[in-house]
């Protein structure tokens, strides 16, 4: 390959790996936005700054998979660099889809605020685990900007904390559905914000796992925690 290609090459590389943080970026701080209605409502203009986020997000992601396409047909990448290539197409995707379930939660967390427990419910347990998922987020993106496999483990490991806690918050939603039936709809909107954070640790966990797949060349999406890390330490 010529040098001047080979330089072209690499930037178009780096542009892509950038696109990516920069993407990710954004997706973060529109989640950060969802959590804050979470724990107030009455947060004017937030739902619409969402809905905004999602417009620039969702161009963000054609475009890196246009950028991605690009480089395939053109330069032909190989080993890690192909692997590169379709694990960003992967992420992007897993961020998309952060940044509609993050809209999820916006919308459901500005409509009126529940009173008593369920209030309780809302504002500290499920925003505490979206907070923990937007943790797990910025490690599994900074895991991505290192290529950093053991960080990336840590993350597939902290999936089944947002699990648990999905757990614990539908556990306690049903004994008050069960006590008083006149909570079941606000519950089940509730049981919704929850779920839609479950599934925002499960993309942060893919990223993670995309992370594994693009140093160490194996997929382990449907691998055990376990397995993962013992693939980590064969370095």
């Amino acid at each position: 390959m010529p040098e001047h290609t080979h330089k072209q090459f690499d930037t178009e590389m780096e542009a892509i790996r950038s696109g990516v943080l920069t993407m990710g970026g954004l997706v973060e701080t529109q989640l950060g936005r969802a959590i804050s209605l979470l724990q107030d409502a009455d947060v004017e203009g937030i739902p619409g700054q969402v809905a905004s986020d999602e417009q620039v997000i969702n161009q963000m992601q054609v475009d890196m998979d246009l950028a991605c396409s690009q480089i395939i047909a053109k330069r032909q990448p190989t080993a890690i660099d192909l692997r590169m290539v379709l694990t960003v197409t992967k992420i992007v995707n897993d961020l998309e889809r952060v940044g509609d379930e993050a809209k999820k939660v916006a919308k459901k967390a500005s409509q009126e605020a529940q009173t008593s427990r369920l209030a309780q419910v809302r504002t500290f347990e499920v925003a505490r685990a979206a907070n923990r998922a937007k943790e797990m987020l910025q490690l599994a993106l900074d895991a991505f900007a290192r290529l950093d496999v053991v960080a990336a483990a840590e993350v597939i490991d902290l999936d089944d904390e947002i699990d648990a806690a999905f757990s614990a918050i539908l556990r306690q939603l049903i004994s008050y559905m069960m006590e008083d039936p006149r909570t079941i709809t606000p519950a089940l909107e509730i049981v919704f914000m929850a779920k839609s954070i479950e599934r925002i640790g499960d993309h942060a966990k893919n990223i993670a796992e995309a992370v594994v797949q693009v140093v160490k060349g194996v997929d382990v999406r449907h691998a055990t925690a376990e397995q993962i890390r013992a693939e980590v330490a064969e370095l």
